[in-house]
């Protein structure tokens, strides 16, 4: 077993006002965290992977085919692998989560700085 704890990782700027940090990751899945603070967002992109994640605290606004779908503290989502998808934090705090990457996400774009 592999232990990832907090003094592991350092978070990335992807985003400004978005801060991300690979965690701990198998040879099917990665799990990365987030946070957004109020207004930042992440442009429309995609990715091969399937991505399951839950808010942990905060609200965050995701943008999938035209629609704006919330997701609260507590909610937990997935997005197809290939789907487009935006995300922003149109509230007053900070939104924090994690999502769950397969397969493995272990070397994204916002990790090159």
């Amino acid at each position: 077993m592999e232990i990832v704890t907090d003094a592991d990782v350092e978070a990335t700027e992807a985003a400004d006002g978005v801060h991300l940090t690979q965690e701990a990751a198998g040879d099917r899945t990665s799990v990365q965290g987030f946070t957004f603070e109020p207004g930042a967002a992440v442009p429309e992109h995609r990715h091969e992977h399937e991505q399951a994640g839950v808010v942990t605290a905060g609200t965050l606004t995701f943008r999938i085919d035209g629609e704006d779908r919330l997701v609260s503290a507590g909610d937990s989502y997935v997005i197809p692998g290939g789907e487009p998808h935006a995300a922003v934090n149109r509230g007053d705090v900070p939104v924090e989560g994690y999502d769950v990457f397969s397969p493995p996400r272990l070397d994204p774009d916002w990790l090159e700085g």
